[in-house]
């Protein structure tokens, strides 16, 4: 259940300077925690200084995200609503063939997006899983997008082999502080994803690390993710902060909502605790509402998932984020390089 939020009145005139950040990778829980509980006007205004200092364009990166094999998933995530275990009615698919990604891949770019992450619902691809995945990354690298994915764990050959067809970014999130995690998932354990993060680096693909706001965890919890994900070495380069979906069926579904300005609080405190990151506001983002999703770049979110579906040119989600993009007068990371 989300904690109360600070009550205590602001007063500007009275506020210290903030005490010096702890270098990249030294963040206690207790240090992060002390962040979240500043009061709210005082954590966004320290993030955004830390924002300015590190991305002074304040351009906003487009990544698209396409499910390539959607559903069927043995894992039993609380929060996922293709898993075998849950009763939400999203059937199994094949992994898409290539001549369909690549239009998806042409109409992100042709829609703005610098970035395309393909997903697949598996707990682990198997080698011929992965070679599959591969030819995809090849073909959506040579159109000029960043590449991403996200397939489940891995074994070291199999993340030599994404790197060798070019793989920009690997994802896989930590989704909760270590101590909550059984909470959600029973069918992995922690390190299993520590692990996997640890063979991408290792092949020397970047990492796309974040979690999740709303599983049920606590504010200190919420620090606790925030400080294993700052204390990576390093930290990951793109940090997707995710508002839980409630989805019928699946055994969250009836979480309450988070009080949204604590999605607002841990933008913030990450991008105080990974200042070099792309912080990602990424799923449920839309439900927050325009206010919030700009409170949440004021507080150093610099990148959103666009287009949560298969993209077209003129997706109305698409016209509707390009529209606010332009009522906050904020650049388009791709538009920028033109």
């Amino acid at each position: 259940m989300t904690q109360a939020l600070e009550t205590q009145p602001v007063h500007w005139h009275r506020q210290p300077g903030p005490a010096p950040a702890p270098a990249q990778g030294a963040w206690s829980r207790g240090a992060v925690l002390a962040l979240l509980q500043l009061p709210f006007m005082a954590l966004v205004q320290r993030a955004q200084a830390v924002h300015q200092q590190h991305f002074p364009a304040g351009d906003i990166e487009l990544a698209s995200l396409l499910s390539v094999k959607t559903g069927g998933c043995p894992e039993d995530c609380g929060y996922c609503p293709q898993s075998i275990h849950h009763p939400t009615g999203v059937p199994a698919t094949k992994l898409m063939g290539e001549d369909e990604v690549l239009t998806a891949a042409r109409n992100a770019k042709a829609a703005g997006a610098s970035r395309f992450c393909m997903g697949a619902a598996w707990r682990s691809p198997t080698d011929r899983d992965v070679d599959k995945m591969a030819g995809l990354i090849r073909a959506v690298h040579g159109l000029g997008l960043e590449t991403c994915a996200t397939l489940g764990m891995l074994e070291p050959a199999q993340a030599q082999t994404l790197a060798g067809a070019g793989l920009d970014y690997y994802n896989h999130n930590l989704d909760s502080a270590s101590d909550f995690y059984p909470e959600v998932i029973a069918t992995r354990v922690y390190q299993d994803r520590l692990d996997t993060l640890g063979h991408v680096r290792e092949a020397g693909i970047k990492v796309c690390c974040g979690g999740i706001v709303g599983l049920g965890e606590t504010r200190e919890q919420r620090a606790g993710l925030i400080a294993e994900l700052a204390n990576l070495n390093p930290a990951p380069e793109s940090v997707p902060v995710n508002n839980l979906v409630r989805v019928e069926g699946t055994p969250l579904a009836g979480n309450e909502p988070v009080d949204p300005f604590e999605v607002v609080r841990v933008i913030a405190a990450a991008r105080i605790t990974m200042p070099t990151s792309r912080v990602r506001l990424s799923a449920g983002r839309r439900e927050l509402g325009d206010g919030i999703q700009a409170l949440c770049f004021m507080a150093g979110a610099n990148s959103i998932f666009y287009g949560d579906k298969l993209l077209v040119t003129g997706n109305p989600d698409v016209v509707d984020d390009r529209a606010l993009l332009r009522r906050l007068d904020l650049p388009i990371t791709s538009e920028l390089a033109k």
